[in-house]
């Protein structure tokens, strides 16, 4: 078969592909193109009548070396230096080869929510630097980046338009009848869903699932699916090659529904992965969905949706663990989470931007937990964030704190082992199955910043402090305290894990049955070559551990990682300080 040929057959299969998605997007809405129409201009707007490409079916486009540096475009900030040039300048100074990937927070323009209320998703905000700054970073790193996908800022052109009534985006936004019964939305804010607005058509109520400055976009009309298209084509010219899909299990609204996770918003999630792999095959999506546990492992499909997922359940389970000193809940929704299929894995996280999100544990920790996990962390500095059930109920929906804070006790108070709770805590991340996202006030052990938080007056502040970085370099290179030690005994760990076969995102994990206070899972490499049995104590007591519990393989030598420290075959024990990790390997991978 000639090139031409076989070039001329892809592009048939990929329009059949693309017609059956659009016509389940929009069966029961009236279109001014048919759906073979629509789909030619996507593949043209994507760039796929130029260079198509075949995608390989169940491809793992990670491997144990991926780490992804989470981080605003101005978390560094340094006098007559932009900001995208300061943060390349840290990464690869301090990072080095650590970190290969890098997921920088929205970096346009925008009118709140540091960043996540977009005013233009086609520029960079100067204030942070220009899109060579972008490339220079995706040059050396994967880059990640915000699709913010379900709003966008008030202040926006197309938002301007809309009020005017004329122009584009005049038609972007969805807006429903105050009389509607909206009893059903489910949302995580307490403000009301609709803004009334004047607009050169009449009073209209505009949807804000989460602000009255974020409007939602109206994904009912395929010209808002077309004008995402284009910002994905620029965005992987500028060399994204990781698209976080913000907030998108609220994308598609629908009268009398709850207005999450709804067919046609999986459906639109599989159009764009269909269109994004034939355009560039090792581009990924990776969904934020931060909602309970069981429906966020709906947006992996049958694997052709999300090639990752945020694992959200884990940053609350595991914190819970390390301050009520009880493994029991997180061993439990370990053994109950179903292995990534090939081409898809989980992304593990325990800090972000954002909160400590307790939807997610929603039916895996109860009411009383919740509550006590909220209380611990408010005497550690941290502040709650609250939402209204159906039932017209408050209940905590998000503890904001830097996670270094978070970690400084247990339900009993605070003590001095919250260093070690806090390496303990990215030890454990660090051997989970899936790809690991670093927040950089994680990397750096950055402190709740009370100053902004004050200033601003939102509680998510506390946990998006801004570095000077003449002061930080200071402490990197002065005399030891917790900023240097945090960053070099996280390398540390990092270094170890990116050399690792067995902790390659999809190598098989089972999850050990250990005393109470001892955390363990086995991880072993896909060629069955390389096992590490991952065991941390999550108590502030020293805990011996029995080797014969991890039926070690008599032939084999066996290291513990961490330490260097090579076990001998007559054994028998090791005992774990407080909130120590052992990564017991059957292989010394040149750490």
């Amino acid at each position: 078969m000639s090139d031409f040929k076989r070039k001329s057959k892809s592009l048939k299969n990929l329009q059949k592909k693309l017609n059956q998605q659009l016509s389940s997007i929009y069966k029961d809405i009236e279109l001014a193109d048919t759906f073979e129409e629509l789909s030619d201009k996507l593949m043209h707007l994507m760039g796929l009548d130029q260079t198509c490409y075949l995608p390989v079916a169940a491809q793992n486009k990670w491997s144990e070396r991926d780490v992804i540096l989470i981080t605003y475009a101005d978390s560094l900030l340094e006098a007559d230096k932009k900001p995208l040039a300061t943060l390349q300048h840290f990464i690869d100074k301090y990072l080095g080869k650590s970190i290969n990937s890098v997921h920088i927070l929205p970096f346009f323009p925008y009118s709140s929510d540091d960043g996540f209320s977009v005013i233009d998703y086609s520029s960079v905000n100067e204030s942070f630097g220009d899109w060579s700054d972008i490339q220079a970073i995706a040059k050396d790193r994967r880059l990640m980046s915000d699709l913010v996908i379900n709003h966008c800022s008030s202040r926006s052109a197309w938002f301007q338009n809309f009020i005017k009534g004329e122009g584009v985006g005049h038609d972007f936004f969805y807006t429903a009848n105050p009389d509607d019964d909206l009893s059903k939305v489910v949302r995580p804010r307490t403000s009301d869903l609709l803004n009334e607005v004047q607009t050169g058509k009449g009073v209209q109520h505009v949807w804000c699932t989460f602000s009255h400055d974020q409007v939602d976009f109206d994904f009912s009309n395929p010209a808002v699916l077309e004008s995402f298209v284009t910002i994905i084509r620029q965005y992987l010219d500028m060399g994204v090659r990781i698209f976080r899909l913000d907030a998108v299990a609220f994308l598609w609204k629908k009268a009398n529904s709850e207005c999450i996770n709804l067919p046609e918003t999986h459906t639109v999630i599989r159009l764009l992965r269909t269109l994004i792999e034939h355009a560039q095959p090792d581009a990924i999506i990776i969904t934020e969905t931060n909602i309970p546990n069981v429906q966020n492992l709906t947006y992996f499909g049958n694997a052709n949706e999300a090639h990752a997922i945020y694992n959200f359940a884990l940053p609350p389970l595991l914190v819970h663990t390390l301050v009520s000193e009880d493994c029991k809940h997180l061993k439990r929704w370990l053994m109950s989470m179903p292995p990534a299929q090939n081409g898809t894995c989980y992304f593990n996280f325990i800090a972000s931007h954002d909160g400590i999100g307790l939807r997610p544990v929603e039916g895996l920790l109860s009411d009383q937990e919740l509550n006590t996990l909220a209380v611990t962390l408010e005497s550690f500095g941290g502040k709650t964030s609250w939402r209204t059930t159906d039932q017209g109920q408050q209940k905590p929906y998000e503890i904001n704190i830097a996670l270094y804070d978070a970690l400084q006790g247990t339900v009993e108070g605070e003590d001095k082992l919250g260093f070690y709770r806090f390496i303990c805590a990215h030890a454990i991340m660090l051997g989970l199955e899936g790809i690991p996202g670093i927040y950089i006030h994680s990397l750096l052990g950055t402190r709740n910043d009370y100053e902004k938080l004050q200033n601003t007056q939102h509680n998510r502040a506390i946990n998006r402090h801004r570095w000077d970085y003449n002061a930080l370099e200071e402490k990197l290179s002065g005399h030891p305290d917790h900023h240097k030690n945090v960053l070099s005994e996280m390398k540390h760990l990092i270094n170890i894990r990116i050399k690792q076969k067995a902790f390659h995102p999809n190598a098989t994990q089972f999850t050990l049955h250990l005393k109470e206070q001892l955390f363990g899972f086995w991880r072993q490499s896909q060629d069955r070559a390389q096992s590490i049995f991952c065991i941390s104590n999550v108590s502030t007591n020293t805990l011996d551990l029995s080797l014969s519990e991890l039926n070690l393989i008599i032939t084999e030598n066996w290291y513990e990682l961490i330490t260097g420290a090579k076990i001998a075959p007559s054994q028998s024990t090791i005992s774990l300080l407080p909130y120590q990790t052992l990564w017991i390997s059957n292989l010394d991978m040149d750490v």
